[in-house]
């Protein structure tokens, strides 16, 4: 029986901010080596035997992004399933089993989230197979952490003590506890932390969810048989979608179920929740910092510093995260750091674009970053990927002047379409329809300054374009 892998991707990341944002979280960033997690969590399941290719489930905003990410590591034929709002991992397991069994009549899911880190590979392989089995005997596995500290951070599983073909009986599931109850989970030696990793049946686990969570079910049934294709997507029907509880799969079955089981994994895990988890799992020079980008050091220790843009330099300072971008720098002692949700927040209502955007946006066709702005005035520099194309578009309140900083541009500018070479450059007045693309096999960059009155991306009107981006 094939083995599915369903990769929960959604979630904001906002306890890694500046990095994680909400237009790019940090599952599609390379916090723990050089591939994105999403990348990682795909790629160490190879070895695994019957695997199919994965079912990502995903915010419809990210869905190039995840496109791409699987292209770079040669996954040709993902399945991805947009959500048009979150609704917690009920619904979205739920939608990820029903197209799996449009698809195949059997099959097992292997629920993993796009966010975790795990180091050996091998430990982790080993307990797959262990739940497989169990998969295959019609029970409901969990994977059960093996706890290295009484961390107050998890949900824990109370287990049985004895075991069947490595797996033990699930007696409870529990709220993430104090530290003084923590510590006695720790010493009874049957507590494990709570993954939010499953591995069942497709059939298994929708028949179990109909008894104990029906509307969540019948909901998204009706978003998967009145889903729309878009391209290599597959978008659920958001009326549909929207209509179901917003529950977790731990609240809607498996604390319900009496058919669970848990498999313990000792596999040095860890779900990066925050900065200090990074710091944790990172590789140390002799002062014990954990150093990523252009950074200079002296007098400095037990710090972790990420610097992606520019040259940072660091005196004399202990136990800090130093997290530099180019519009945000974030600079907090080790133990409050996961106090950077509310700076977050605070930039929501303040209606700051960095709670939200980086200055280097991406999109399908490549990205821009925005360089500098004024008032009347902006200047980007424009990526364009071999063969992609912007769209046909026009702008009301905005003028536009490329310039091609190298490649060859193929510009439509009002009724005239031509080549632009390394240096040459073309205005485009308000109001006028243009349109770029790179027609080559070697990247294009542009820079474009833009001149207006308002320089918002919602001024535009699209004709045509190649990603499905027009709205009805």
């Amino acid at each position: 029986m094939k083995i599915v892998p369903v990769i929960l991707s959604g979630g904001s990341g906002t306890r890694l901010w500046p990095l994680s944002r909400k237009q790019y979280p940090k599952q599609y960033l390379p916090l723990a080596s050089d591939n994105t997690m999403l990348q990682e969590t795909i790629l160490r399941l190879k070895g695994l035997d019957n695997l199919a290719d994965p079912i990502i489930v995903c915010n419809a905003d990210h869905r190039f992004l995840v496109a791409e990410q699987c292209q770079q590591i040669d996954i040709q034929n993902p399945t991805i399933l947009l959500e048009p709002v979150g609704r917690n991992t009920a619904p979205a397991i739920a939608a990820a089993a029903l197209q799996s069994l449009k698809d195949s009549d059997g099959s097992i899911l292997l629920i993993l989230s796009a966010d975790h880190v795990i180091q050996n590979v091998d430990a982790f392989h080993e307990a797959i197979n262990i739940a497989n089995q169990q998969a295959q005997s019609g029970k409901l596995a969990t994977f059960g952490i093996v706890p290295t500290n009484a961390n107050t951070g998890y949900g824990y599983i109370k287990s049985s003590k004895e075991s069947s073909n490595g797996a033990h009986k699930v007696e409870e599931f529990v709220e993430k506890p104090d530290l003084e109850t923590a510590q006695a989970y720790l010493e009874q030696g049957n507590y494990l932390w709570n993954s939010g990793m499953f591995m069942f049946k497709a059939d298994m686990l929708i028949d179990e969810l109909t008894t104990h969570s029906s509307d969540i079910v019948n909901s998204v049934n009706n978003a998967i048989n009145n889903a729309t294709q878009d391209l290599d997507f597959i978008r659920l029907d958001k009326q549909a979608f929207e209509s179901s509880p917003s529950d977790s799969i731990d609240y809607a079955l498996m604390e319900k179920s009496d058919n669970v089981v848990v498999v313990p994994l000792d596999a040095q895990w860890n779900d990066i929740g925050a900065w200090p988890a990074l710091y944790d799992i990172g590789t140390k020079d002799s002062q014990g910092n954990v150093i990523k980008g252009d950074v200079i050091t002296q007098g400095t220790t037990n710090t972790y510093i990420n610097a992606d843009h520019h040259m940072v330099a660091a005196i004399g300072v202990d136990n800090l995260i130093i997290i530099d971008t180019p519009d945000a720098t974030f600079i907090a002692t080790q133990d409050k750091a996961q106090e950077v949700k509310s700076i977050v927040e605070s930039l929501q209502a303040s209606g700051r674009c960095e709670s939200s955007a980086h200055r280097k946006v991406y999109r399908p066709w490549g990205w821009y970053d925005s360089i500098e702005s004024g008032e009347y005035f902006q200047v980007k520099r424009l990526h364009v990927k071999p063969s992609a194309k912007l769209s046909l578009q026009m702008h009301h309140k905005r003028a536009e002047h490329w310039v091609v900083v190298s490649g060859t541009a193929t510009v439509t500018n009002g009724e005239q379409t031509f080549s632009l070479e390394k240096g040459e450059s073309t205005y485009i007045p308000l109001g006028v329809t243009h349109g770029l693309e790179n027609a080559t096999n070697k990247p294009l960059e542009i820079i474009e300054v833009q001149s207006g009155t308002y320089l918002g991306e919602d001024d535009i009107i699209r004709f045509e374009d190649m990603y499905g981006r027009i709205k009805s």
